[in-house]
């Protein structure tokens, strides 16, 4: 930084190359789920290379909450969108997803012919405990630079309850957020909440807003795109399955708020009982085979496309068919992330300078501080116990959106993983040793430990 520079002040745009050789590695090492997968885009684009401010990746992080689909994939497609319009949204989007897809797509592989997967989990069993570090520090950092009133601080702890204990919807929780914000905003104490998120005068140029009559052809431009391959699907013989597996997770894409879970309970009744695609359980295969890949968890939905086109379409070697299916699902479920990116980011960012909408994306910052903070904890209690159950607080209310705590049995604690998370986050807090570098050493360290056969 030269003599006198402002602190805040960001460097010029990245080449697309640099854009595309930063979002390939967040792609091919983004393990942990969303709360990992934003930790990593913010050391990287915040803090290490800044290109973009903090205040500008929150405000991205904020309206990518809001929408359905996997909105760790949507703030990588708006972070390359405000570096390189729809060019660089296309690449890191792209980037963010296909390691992880062609991953799932060859364990889907393994999975259909030999229905044998459980040695894959020891390959990334160090890489998991790494990641966790890794969520925690996200955890620890963004509340430090986004709790700034108490007001906000409060807002955090109730998200993070409504989550972690009274199992309220994601969505739910995230507009009650910006209202709470909103409304505060209007009873004149918007300085107080946006004090320490003043827009920064060094910043990279958004792309201009385009007129509306060319936002709604771009509109229905993508989504012709989007829906291009059910025409033709429909046009082949022998392809009804895939082509009502197409429609089906077309129309989720429109509801997957919150992420994965929030719709695999759905989405395996339909398929196992509706459909007959998968018998009982093997959804639960799925998001194991999706808990050890990179990518957006959601990717499980293109294990379940790959079933399909690999035991239902005749006429087509059933790999060939799995690969086209899982392709298929992928398109379904992304697709339409680009499009509430490049259909609303420029909007969005015309908002940036308005008082009561800060106050209110602002208030939603607090939130997510909470919503991170409760996938940090399912997260851990999974990585470092064999045994985690839901107890309901209320014995006469139990089931399926009943409050309750998860909890686990403290006796199937997973030493080797505790040992592994231990020094993966010394490493990393204290001594401040670069993300690649942890991961890689406690990947290493959890591949011999299994291959010693402990």
């Amino acid at each position: 930084m030269t003599p006198g520079a402002a602190p805040s002040a960001v460097p010029e745009n990245p080449s697309l190359k640099e854009l595309t050789l930063v979002f390939a590695r967040i792609g091919c090492l983004g393990f942990g789920g969303p709360a990992g997968q934003i930790a990593m885009m913010h050391r990287a684009i915040v803090e290490e290379r800044r290109w973009l401010s903090e205040d500008r990746f929150l405000h991205a992080l904020n309206y990518c909450m809001l929408l359905p689909g996997p909105e760790a994939q949507q703030l990588a497609t708006y972070t390359g969108w405000l570096l390189h319009g729809v060019r660089g949204g296309i690449v890191a989007g792209l980037l963010f997803v296909l390691p992880g897809l062609f991953v799932i797509i060859g364990l889907s592989t393994a999975y259909g012919l030999y229905q044998e997967a459980g040695w894959l989990a020891g390959l990334f069993f160090g890489l998991k405990a790494a990641v966790l570090s890794v969520v925690v520090e996200a955890v620890i950092r963004l509340a430090g630079k986004t709790l700034k009133t108490r007001f906000l601080r409060a807002l955090a702890l109730l998200a993070f309850l409504a989550l972690f204990v009274l199992a309220l919807p994601f969505p739910l929780v995230v507009l009650l957020a910006g209202l709470a914000g909103f409304l505060q905003a209007r009873r004149g104490e918007a300085g107080s909440l946006n004090r320490h998120d003043a827009p920064q005068k060094l910043l990279p140029s958004a792309p201009s807003r385009p007129p509306l009559l060319r936002s709604i052809a771009s509109l229905l431009f993508w989504i012709g795109v989007w829906q291009l391959p059910l025409l033709v699907l429909s046009l082949i013989s022998g392809a009804e399955s895939l082509a009502a597996m197409f429609a089906f997770f077309s129309r989720m894409a429109l509801v997957t708020f919150g992420g994965a879970y929030a719709v695999l309970a759905y989405v395996a009744q339909v398929a196992v009982e509706n459909y007959g695609w998968l018998q009982p359980g093997e959804m639960l295969d799925g998001l194991a085979l999706a808990e050890t890949t990179p990518g957006p968890l959601v990717l499980v939905l293109s294990y379940v496309g790959y079933l399909v086109g690999f035991r239902t379409v005749p006429g087509l070697d059933p790999i060939v068919g799995g690969t086209v299916g899982a392709l298929l699902v992928a398109w379904a479920t992304f697709v339409p992330s680009f499009i509430w990116i490049f259909a609303g980011a420029p909007y969005i960012e015309r908002l940036r300078g308005n008082a009561a909408i800060s106050a209110a994306l602002s208030a939603i910052t607090a939130a997510v501080v909470g919503v991170i903070l409760n996938l940090a904890l399912w997260f851990g209690l999974h990585v470092l116990f064999a045994r985690v159950a839901r107890i309901a607080l209320f014995p006469g209310w139990a089931g399926e959106g009943a409050p309750g705590l998860w909890w686990p049995d403290l006796h199937s604690l997973d030493a080797a993983a505790a040992v592994l998370f231990a020094v993966s986050a010394f490493l990393l807090l204290r001594l401040k040793l670069g993300m690649v570098k942890v991961l890689a050493l406690s990947a290493s360290a959890g591949l011999c430990w299994r291959l010693a056969g402990f």
